[in-house]
């Protein structure tokens, strides 16, 4: 098994190829498991570790045994996945919604069987409709079929995922679009992040955050105030330049973000509101002020952001180990050992920040600073 290593601050992180996970290790642990890599025996690097440390030799090689069945060992208590036989499924023969999508020049047309379908893509992009046209680019079907939801792009089956899989399906849809829009296939990706992507033209920044902390509120404010709006909700990094690419969903806005926003943005008092009672939130959709859903440009930022009320603003450099653990759970990446070296070597170059406000135009001027080194 292939084991790649990066050291970063005082640890090591570990990515291991068989189930392209990430593990931060302590050094010392670390250094057993690349022993273990060369075929070093169990009972050699025991005893050099027992000596170390000062342990007794037994404990050293229990720990050591555990260790190698924790992480090289496969776990056969994973929870089984519904597997989905579609030999049989056959397409539609017609759609209840057929809609044309234009994305900068790229003309797509999704054609959806029922308002449950169409519900689970169009809000993010109803900004981008046109009127229907006999040439287009590429062609997505997407229908529902014993309790599957089914995935086709320009004829070619792509996937079917169980209802509770549909956040797995929305994903992979996200991942075809930017695909065609960029030309750019899966495996030329390094991630893609659950986080929003704000640019000043030259470079880019990722706010992160746990849902409710005001990515999307912080992203329409800065947006209103001389910045682009990359990306909301799905950021996808490229695996050749490591550059934040475009997405052209639009922003999503909580209703307890609309008193704050309906002055900068009066179009959200008519918008329409969606209520996702599985993610128990209701949102309306705010249209992202990016001209070009063709740009990409570099990251050098990623900023954990959060609105606390009558917080005094806070913003300091964090741990990039911290920073690491958060950033992973609700990411996508790339499988490939080539990318997960170029991922690993991209974040440790990276700048973390802790950025807590209350007062919306000091997290402006904040965000500013940090544009511009200026911090």
């Amino acid at each position: 098994m292939k084991t790649l290593y990066k050291v970063i601050e005082d640890k090591t992180i570990a990515w291991f190829e068989n189930t392209n996970k990430y593990v931060v290790l302590e050094n010392t642990t670390a250094d057993i498991l690349k022993r273990l890599s060369k075929g070093i025996s169990v009972e050699i690097i025991a005893n050099a570790l027992s000596k170390k440390l000062d342990v007794p030799l037994e404990k050293a090689e229990d720990f050591i045994l555990n260790l190698k069945k924790k992480l090289y060992e496969p776990n056969n208590n994973t929870k089984k996945e519904v597997i989905n036989d579609d030999r049989d499924i056959k397409k539609p023969s017609s759609y209840n919604f057929v809609t044309f999508y234009k994305i900068n020049e790229v003309i797509f047309k999704i054609s959806y069987l029922n308002e449950k379908e169409q519900s689970l893509i169009h809000p993010k992009f109803e900004h981008l409709v046109i009127d229907a046209v006999e040439n287009f680019d590429n062609e997505f079907e997407v229908f529902i079929n014993s309790n599957f939801i089914f995935l086709y792009v320009d004829k070619d089956y792509i996937g079917s995922w169980s209802h509770h899989d549909v956040h797995y399906f929305q994903g992979k849809f996200s991942m075809e679009i930017i695909q065609k829009i960029h030309q750019k296939k899966e495996e030329e990706w390094l991630g893609v992040f659950h986080a929003s992507a704000i640019s000043n033209g030259k470079k880019s920044m990722l706010f992160l955050g746990d849902s409710g902390n005001g990515k999307s509120t912080s992203l329409a404010l800065l947006q209103a105030n001389g910045f682009t709006c990359l990306a909301d909700d799905f950021v996808p990094v490229d695996a050749k330049k490591q550059e934040v690419y475009s997405f052209p969903a639009s922003i999503s806005i909580k209703q307890n973000s609309l008193k704050t926003l309906m002055p900068i943005y009066p179009e959200l008092a008519t918008s329409k509101e969606y209520n996702f009672t599985r993610l128990n939130k209701v949102v309306r959709y705010l249209k992202p002020n990016n001209a070009n859903f063709f740009a990409h440009i570099p990251c050098n930022d990623l900023v954990f952001i959060k609105y606390e009320k009558e917080a005094k603003l806070r913003c300091k450099k964090i741990s990039k180990i911290d920073a690491f653990q958060q950033l992973i759970p609700d990411s996508w990446l790339s499988p490939k050992k080539e990318n997960a070296q170029l991922f690993l070597d991209w974040f440790g170059g990276l700048n973390c920040y802790q950025l807590t406000y209350s007062n919306n135009e000091e997290m402006i001027k904040t965000v500013t600073k940090i544009f511009d080194n200026d911090l």
